[in-house]
């Protein structure tokens, strides 16, 4: 999350409506941050879109002030390059660069809370840099950045035969549609790399890339083989197989030593040589035919599929983030206990970051996620044992981590298993690869957009403790249960982490709604109640 400090000048009161001065000294009574503490903050360091759809641009001052008389502006790499710019209470369309008009929209819904989203729709791979909102009044200004990822996965490989080479069936794979650009991979039925021999990767004129790649076959070692295309920012692939019976693989010929043999004495055997050679010629070519029409066939099959799996991925998605829009109006302010760390972790002096410094747990079942010692974790300060709670925690680049809740009164040593049984439910990544659930056993996740933050939302009268991908904003898993007991935020970093990127788990400051009396005495704006750690109950 990147927090840019606004400088303001000397404050000076204005005429305002006393209803006006009533309602301002109610959101910043005695106690609360003054003036000069008022940050912006943007949607954190990153931010991953998909090619074809939209992201969201998300900024709010911090404590929250009024921002409908600001100059608010969505700026690329400087503040003269507009994105977007409200100004004077209105949509300077205008103003904006020919790369974003018709293509932007402000969401100012909660702009009297200094809240403010812009969508940028459409995303090309041209969007991919970086990007601010600046924040700007006759007594302050300030801005954050972020740097905007784009990633796009392209069609579904297609391999053709393209006839015989070097004593074997020569394949050709191709894919459009990808970026960055992919990465192919041919391979064997045992899993073996086959050297490509000849591979091309070309950008068109929308910045997406193509890629084409061929591959000789030779005869009696290959019975399945496999074009696979990868984008690597994503880490997803797609992948095409094909199935080549050695009968249709060119190998000695058993007629061979006898024609030379018989060549000159026997002008008759040549006659018939010739004529056994073309008969098999046309077999294997109207064999050929077969397989190409087949793979045709089975394409048109898999498109179908694909389709009408995409539509209901676009109704899930829709349903799920309309669940997290609606979980956020619960956000509560969460805080890592460090006398519940293990030692191996180190919590930051705000609270707010866990890490490792390096010290691994052993594991009770080598490479099981799902056992270990149970005691390289953190725990909240806060306590939930009744309403609806709300956090985020950016879990950055990390590949393997822990998120979620557990009995406050859980045991605090030995190996345990994360279950719902056990008084824990939670959500992991496993080697950057596997996303997985545990209750009671460990349950695969197939996620569309890896998450770079999580959230999570605790519903205690229903059971209910769901989690989110905030990068997206889609729905991921909920567990329903019956809790018997005050419930804990569960933090673990998984140490050591072993990868390239070792990002602490960070939990994301969130507007806390009920920090300001509201004349409409609207319930659902209010923090749900949740209470201190008792040292009594034993915590970890």
């Amino acid at each position: 999350m990147v927090d840019c400090p606004v400088f303001l000048d000397s404050f000076q009161l204005l005429p305002q409506p006393s209803s006006l001065f009533f309602l301002l000294f109610l959101c910043f009574p005695p106690g609360e941050p003054n003036s000069e503490e008022v940050k912006v903050v943007g949607p954190g360091d990153s931010i991953l879109a998909i090619v074809g759809e939209e992201v969201d641009f998300p900024c709010h001052l911090s404590p929250y002030l009024d921002a409908e008389h600001m100059e608010i502006r969505w700026f690329r790499s400087q503040a003269s390059e507009v994105v977007h710019l409200y100004q004077g209470r209105q949509e300077l369309q205008g103003r904006q660069m020919a790369q974003f008009r018709n293509r932007t929209k402000l969401v100012k819904d909660e702009i009297a809370y200094g809240s403010v989203i812009v969508q940028l729709h459409r995303v090309v791979p041209a969007d991919e840099g970086p990007y601010g909102c600046l924040f700007l009044s006759s007594n302050f200004s300030g801005e954050a950045v972020w740097e905007l990822e784009v990633a796009g996965m392209g069609s579904d490989p297609h391999i053709s035969l393209e006839g015989f080479k070097e004593g074997g069936i020569q394949l050709r794979c191709t894919s459009s549609g990808w970026y960055p650009k992919p990465h192919a991979q041919w391979r064997d039925h045992q899993g073996q790399c086959l050297p490509p021999v000849f591979e091309a990767i070309v950008q068109d004129s929308q910045g997406l890339f193509s890629l084409e790649t061929s591959v000789v076959v030779q005869g009696g070692a290959h019975r399945n083989v496999s074009c696979s295309i990868q984008n690597p920012l994503l880490i997803q692939k797609k992948e095409f197989v094909i199935q080549i019976a050695d009968i249709f693989l060119p190998g000695p010929s058993p007629w061979k030593r006898a024609f030379l043999g018989t060549l000159v004495g026997l002008p008759l055997l040549l006659a018939l040589l010739t004529a056994v050679a073309l008969s098999f010629f046309h077999k294997r070519q109207r064999t050929q035919e077969k397989l190409k029409e087949q793979a045709e066939k089975d394409k048109g099959k898999l498109t179908e599929e694909l389709g009408k799996l995409q539509t209901e991925l676009d109704w899930r998605r829709a349903e799920g983030q309309a669940e997290w829009r609606a979980a956020q109006r619960y956000a509560v302010d969460v805080t890592l206990d460090p006398a519940s760390a293990h030692p191996s972790l180190e919590v930051s002096q705000d609270g707010k970051r866990v890490s490792s410094r390096g010290v691994a747990a052993v594991p009770v079942s080598p490479g099981d996620p799902q056992r270990f010692t149970e005691q390289t974790c953190v725990l909240s300060h806060e306590h939930f044992q009744a309403g609806r709670h709300y956090w985020e925690v950016d879990v950055g680049r990390r590949s393997r981590w822990f998120l979620g809740a557990c009995l406050a009164a859980v045991a605090r040593a030995g190996p345990v298993r994360l279950s719902p049984a056990a008084g824990y439910w939670v959500m992991g990544l496993w080697n950057g690869c596997e996303y997985f659930v545990l209750q009671p056993e460990r349950v695969a996740l197939t996620l569309r957009v890896p998450p770079r933050r999580v959230g999570v939302f605790l519903d205690y009268e229903a059971g209910k403790l769901a989690f989110f991908n905030v990068s997206d904003g889609s729905h991921i898993f909920s567990f329903t249960d019956t809790f018997s007991g005050p419930l804990c935020a569960y933090f673990r970093p998984r140490a050591p982490d072993g990868s390239e990127h070792s990002d602490p788990l960070t939990i994301c400051p969130l507007r806390i709604r009920g920090t300001c009396i509201s004349e409409e005495n609207d319930g659902d704006t209010w923090v749900q109640p949740y209470e201190s750690s008792d040292p009594a109950l034993g915590l970890w």
